[in-house]
């Protein structure tokens, strides 16, 4: 079958058949433009043919968001930016997750459809009661009266919807023997009202939802709600918040992680 692919073949009469070698690169190219990243990557290693289509810039500029210069500038050093050469080479590296702003962001492309992904760390965000504990980048309240974390975000997003939660733990997890355990010692009065969550955008979208919390010992990603970006030219200012200020009870023991926004429908992990 190999040979089928990569050796020319003879027919009875002696000639030549051609193989799928010899198509011209700019048409191999055209085909490969049509596919996902994934299968770009895969096919480049059939032959040289493909290998070399599978460079054209034109092919990665159609699967980059349609803003990439923004984020180039945005997140990468004049440094890193001499070393880039072409398209494949930004897809690359955006399909690596990337910190800018100080290490207080990541940045990172969905590797099958290219769509941006972000996560907001908890250094970014403004958490009444933060002075209890910090865990490198993961804020630790032991106890407070008064809950209340919010923050906000100005980026240029490509077309489309997107979600944002937060990322939170109740109880405190460390590891022990090369073991993840949960100190769920301070984790109370998370059961008596619901956090208020909120959104809203610079272009006009709001979100409000309201959830306990729950699950200790695990991380888990609760849902703010969605917006949706309709010019991908433009600046959109996003502020979030969590609050739970009822101050007849105590609440406390939750870790913070971070805010993360993905496109509606991607799967949540870097």
């Amino acid at each position: 079958m190999g040979a089928n692919i990569s050796g020319r073949v003879s027919d009875k009469e002696g000639l030549v058949q051609p193989r799928l070698g010899d198509l011209p690169e700019s048409c191999v190219a055209m085909v490969l433009m049509n596919m996902d990243p994934p299968e770009i990557c895969k096919l480049a290693r059939l032959n040289r043919a493909f290998r070399g289509a599978s460079s054209a810039d034109f092919i990665w500029e159609s699967k980059l968001p349609p803003n990439y210069r923004f984020i180039v500038d945005r997140v990468f050093d004049e440094t890193t930016k001499l070393k880039i050469s072409g398209k494949r080479d930004i897809y690359a590296r955006l399909c690596r997750s990337k910190s800018f702003d100080g290490g207080t962001k990541e940045i990172w492309l969905d590797k099958n459809k290219g769509g941006i992904c972000l996560s907001i760390s908890s250094k970014a965000l403004s958490i009444t009661g933060i002075d209890d504990r910090r865990f490198q980048t993961v804020a630790y309240l032991q106890q407070t009266w008064w809950f209340e974390v919010s923050g906000e975000f100005e980026f240029q997003f490509p077309l489309g919807k997107y979600s944002l939660f937060f990322r939170l733990h109740l109880g405190r997890s460390s590891k022990r023997l090369g073991r993840r355990v949960c100190n769920s010692e301070h984790v109370h009065g998370w059961n008596k009202k619901p956090v208020r969550f909120e959104l809203s955008t610079s272009n006009g979208h709001r979100a409000v939802s309201q959830c306990y919390l729950d699950n200790p010992g695990n991380w888990v990603d609760y849902h703010v709600g969605d917006f949706v970006v309709d010019n991908p030219h433009a600046l959109i200012k996003i502020k979030y918040s969590m609050t739970q200020i009822d101050c007849t009870h105590t609440k406390g023991g939750v870790c913070v992680d971070s805010v993360l926004i993905y496109p509606s429908g991607v799967a949540k992990e870097p």
